[in-house]
């Protein structure tokens, strides 16, 4: 599937909602099955694979290792979001400027 930013997301196993905010040519992926687009209905007989079930975290940013993709968590569930069979790493935050 051909991201594109701003896209909204779910997953077909699991509560996880996602928005879109770097895209790439990707096989994004949670819980072991395609995500899809917003509003549609989910296949049936789709389940969560077993070491794909780390969950996701509200308002934490994923990002793929090549940097092209970045994925804002809006709604948490228990599948683990993913190149293909790859899991997306949690992307550290950047630290402030002082202030003083």
């Amino acid at each position: 599937m051909e991201l594109k930013i701003g896209q909204r997301l779910r997953s077909q196993v699991c509560d996880t909602e996602v928005i879109v905010v770097r895209s790439g040519s990707v096989e994004l992926t949670c819980g072991g099955a395609p995500v899809i687009l917003h509003g549609q209905d989910p296949e049936a007989g789709l389940a969560l694979v077993p070491g794909l079930d780390g969950g996701t975290q509200i308002g934490k940013r994923y990002t793929d290792e090549r940097g092209v993709l970045e994925i804002l968590v809006t709604k948490p569930g228990k599948g683990t979001l993913a190149d293909g069979q790859n899991p997306l790493p949690l992307r550290e935050s950047r630290e402030l400027p002082a202030s003083d």
